[in-house]
């Protein structure tokens, strides 16, 4: 492809970027494809960037700015290659020139484009127009003693790197901010420059910041601790609703009566009981939970109590029981509702005489154990159906503990969602770019049925779907999910107009009442799509949402020609 038709393109085809925009006035937001973009002020970014250079100087505030447009590029390379897929590389890589514009960062004139990524072959020459970094300089600042260029930059480098899979470095050979001509760009591999120290240092810190830093990275390593040994206790959230939970079972921990946790499954029930056991005085006695729902009924007597030798075909060995396993410590029955009538009539029996007798055996065993139950039904409903003893019942809920459903602390989902991701990373040796924000948006207004551990599930699928340095997108997360897309979008003119109407009273209904057949609705977009793009498959495939070989299949069988 000729750098004339680049341009052209470069200058005519922002649609499939433009219609990235959404402007969701009702909820004060306005998003690029998953990610939440802001508006702002030149000269509030002018005031930030002399606030930043006198308070750091100019070589720390440099650094600042490249890392904080190295970041924004490699989002942006992202959105590049989902919404432009199986096109040349110079048409998707020319995605970044063109947000450039769209953004109003600055207007990219290619002087020379060169780049395969199979062949790792990357050199770009370009002038950088109307650039806004240069207009903070030229109001605000003054003219500056080196190039000033910095976020756009650093958007460049990490752009082309990550469109690349390797390292580009974009140097700024001429700049009007420090009194040139023009803006002048040259990016090529790391390999191919000579010195890219220089460059590369303002990715690093000084020695004074580095202290800064290496400062920080203790401390966070002790709240990292400090955060463990706390999550060992109560695990993750600081919502008010999770707060209460945590302040029971601290009350609950100092007493020795029997605990009932309730909630939905998957709140994390058993995190919570091993919280009451670390925090009591049996914290270096052993800890054993049973899952009384996972355990055969014939058996489950068994596992809890023991057999002796010759109770039943196939016990040729005496047994201890979960309970003497437990001695001294604490034993944690899981979904207690699914014990049998024989198992809770024994299970009663523990509680009251705190002796156990084996299956099969003749004599009864001395256990000290404290039981902590949890069930997500009602165990005063089963009362009353007859499907378990009321006796028991109200020995297992002296001390009832309520855990909110995720739907109820809302405010700790991001901290599980750090969480589980950190876990996440170690176990799959990959690293993402974290949630898109649209995604965040999804797991925040979801309503968990199946709680934290949904939440683990869905997050684990996102991490194995998702390739490193990208984000995870609420596709991901949640196949089929559809999100809302309503709010005003830009017009090819760039002014702001709202989605057309789809509802009984808009657009489709209108089509209908006309009489118009799907295949003529069809033929007519293709049709109009192929004009305005001078029948440039690819362009119009761009226009219509479609990959390239899908539009040459529909124009092939006939639909859409003139």
């Amino acid at each position: 492809m000729s750098l004339t038709n680049i341009t052209k393109i470069q200058l005519k085809e922002l649609q499939d970027l433009s219609g990235q925009i959404r402007f969701d006035t009702d909820e004060g937001k306005i998003w690029l494809g998953e990610q939440r973009v802001l508006l702002m002020q030149l000269s509030t970014l002018a005031s930030f960037r002399r606030e930043i250079i006198s308070l750091i100087g100019v070589e720390l505030a440099k650094g600042f700015f490249l890392r904080l447009g190295y970041h924004s590029g490699l989002m942006d390379a992202e959105l590049a290659r989902k919404i432009r897929p199986g096109m040349r590389d110079e048409e998707v890589f020319l995605a970044g020139p063109q947000l450039y514009a769209l953004k109003g960062l600055v207007k990219v004139r290619l002087l020379t484009m060169d780049i395969d990524i199979q062949g790792g072959r990357f050199n770009v020459e370009a002038e950088w127009v109307n650039s806004f970094e240069v207009d903070i300089c030229l109001t605000e600042l003054g003219l500056m003693n080196e190039p000033v260029c910095w976020t756009v930059l650093g958007y460049a480098s990490g752009y082309s790197s990550s469109f690349m899979g390797r390292k580009i470095i974009f140097q700024e050979t001429s700049c009007r901010g420090c009194g040139d001509d023009k803006c002048l760009i040259v990016g090529k591999t790391a390999e191919e420059w000579d010195d890219i120290s220089s460059f590369e240092a303002h990715f690093n810190s000084d020695p004074i910041v580095a202290d800064r830093y290496e400062l920080q990275k203790q401390v966070a390593s002790l709240r990292s601790r400090l955060m463990r040994y706390d999550h060992q206790y109560y695990g993750i959230g600081h919502s008010p609703a999770y707060k209460r939970t945590c302040q029971a079972v601290d009350k609950a921990a100092r007493s020795k009566v029997p605990v009932l946790l309730l909630g939905e499954t998957g709140v994390g029930k058993e995190v919570l009981a091993r919280s009451v056991h670390m925090r009591s005085e049996r914290a270096k006695q052993p800890f054993v939970a049973v899952n009384c729902a996972a355990i055969p009924a014939d058996l489950l007597e068994s596992e809890l109590f023991g057999v002796d030798k010759g109770a039943y075909t196939g016990a040729v060995n005496s047994r201890a029981g979960r309970f003497e396993r437990a001695d001294g410590g604490t034993l944690f029955l899981d979904e207690v509702i699914e014990l049998s009538p024989k198992a809770q009539a024994a299970l009663l029996r523990v509680l009251q005489e705190g002796e156990v007798e084996r299956v099969g055996g003749e004599c009864t065993r001395k256990v000290d154990v404290r039981v902590i139950s949890a069930t997500n039904e009602s165990l005063e409903e089963a009362v009353k159906a007859g499907r378990f003893r009321a006796d028991l019942f109200f020995r297992l809920n002296v001390f009832p503990v309520h855990i909110p459903p995720l739907r109820e602390r809302v405010e700790d989902i991001p901290l599980l969602i750090e969480h589980f991701l950190e876990k996440l990373y170690k176990e799959y040796g990959k690293k993402t770019l974290g949630l898109s924000n649209l995604a965040m948006e999804a797991c925040l207004h979801y309503q968990w049925p199946g709680n934290i551990r949904e939440l683990g599930s869905a997050l684990e699928r996102g991490v194995i779907l998702t390739e490193s340095n990208e984000s995870i997108s609420v596709e991901a997360l949640f196949p089929g999910m559809v999100m809302p897309t309503e709010g005003g979008r830009l017009s090819n003119e760039g002014r702001m107009m709202e989605d057309p109407p789809v509802n009984g009273d808009g657009l489709l209904s209108q089509i209908i009442d006309k009489g118009i057949s799907l295949e003529d609705v069809e033929s007519g977009l293709m049709r109009v799509a192929m004009n305005r793009c001078g029948q440039n498959i690819s362009q119009a495939a761009r226009l219509l949402g479609l990959t390239r070989p899908a539009l040459a299949y529909r124009l092939k069988k006939g639909v859409g020609k003139n």
